[in-house]
């Protein structure tokens, strides 16, 4: 029971530093531009699990000798490492795409109204789903509708116009969904942390040539967004993603994602406080519609799962 506890604990801690590092991200702009923040950030997060990944391979090794257990062939380590490396490319390939939307947008609109529109990859994963032949419970049939309509009061503007933030950042929860589905295909298949800290590798990577040619980058402002830089990359990408695999082991899954969905109302609370964003009536309603939508679309049937891949990583 107190690891149940703790582990929930520990989930509702990686929720508030995923909606708070929306936070970090918009402030970052302040100082440096969205591929230069994207590309730090993601190195900063692959740096971090480095030690996180040599300490649970020891930790493995450990229990290995302990238990006796078989250790894996040759080909079956090199079967792996394909995987992880085919699977790192793939992954942070749609996560450069969807972050990058993402930090686009920000500059835009407001850290709360991104977190809300990004957290719609909850009901967008099962309606993709359907062009991978998986079954669609009627209950996210409303939930679509329910999203959409607390959409439309968060972002449509008079005239029926959405802005241009708004709309980059509901791109990005697209991308962000396409991103679950390809994690949810190859973290099974390989080790989850070492899939994360490719990932962001490959991101950063990719994001260092747009910087320099889309961005021009000081070196000085880059020091001076230290602190968001180290938030969104080190909290964030490596902290919160370590605490959310610990967490998982002793949490049910259906706990899982409606304690990680706090993130998108961590978000407009951070935002209000730390960056004094204003929120209208309007706005308001659509944040609480859009919250209803993404908790029943994760409540489970009687004889299904929770949805899988509502409970793998998001963004960063």
């Amino acid at each position: 029971m107190q690891k149940k506890k703790r582990s929930e604990l520990m989930l509702i801690l990686t929720a508030l530093i995923w909606g708070t590092a929306f936070v970090a991200q918009r402030a970052g702009m302040e100082y440096i531009g969205p591929f230069t923040l994207n590309g730090l950030r993601c190195l900063l997060g692959a740096l971090v699990l480095l030690p996180v990944i040599l300490i649970m391979d020891r930790q493995q090794k450990r229990e290995a000798i302990k238990t006796g257990a078989l250790q894996p062939t040759e080909a079956e380590r090199k079967s792996e490492k394909r995987t992880l490396i085919t699977g790192g490319l793939a992954c942070g390939l749609i996560f450069f795409v969807s972050s990058s939307l993402q930090q686009l947008g920000m500059v835009y609109t407001t850290a709360g109204k991104a977190g809300f529109i990004t957290s719609l990859y909850i009901v967008i994963v099962p309606i993709l789903g359907i062009f991978l032949k998986q079954k669609v419970r009627p209950v996210l049939w409303a939930c679509v509708a329910l999203a959409i309509g607390g959409l439309y009061l968060l972002c449509i503007q008079e005239g029926f116009s959405m802005g241009k933030g708004d709309f980059l950042v509901l791109i990005c929860a697209l991308g962000f969904s396409l991103h679950i589905l390809a994690i949810d295909y190859y973290s099974p298949k390989t080790n989850g942390v070492k899939l994360s800290c490719v990932q962001f590798l490959v991101c950063g990577l990719i994001s260092l040539p747009c910087m320099f040619l889309f961005e021009t980058v000081y070196w000085s402002d880059v020091l001076r967004c230290w602190l968001p830089l180290i938030y969104a990359g080190v909290m964030s990408c490596g902290l919160a993603y370590t605490l959310q695999v610990v967490a998982q082991k002793y949490t049910e899954p259906t706990v899982t994602s409606l304690l990680l969905s706090l993130e998108s109302v961590f978000a407009v609370i951070a935002g209000i406080i730390l960056l004094q964003e204003q929120i209208s009536m309007r706005e308001g309603v659509g944040c609480i519609i859009m919250f209803v939508a993404i908790i029943l679309a994760q409540l489970p049937v009687k004889g299904e799962g929770l949805i899988k891949e509502a409970t793998m990583l998001k963004q960063g």
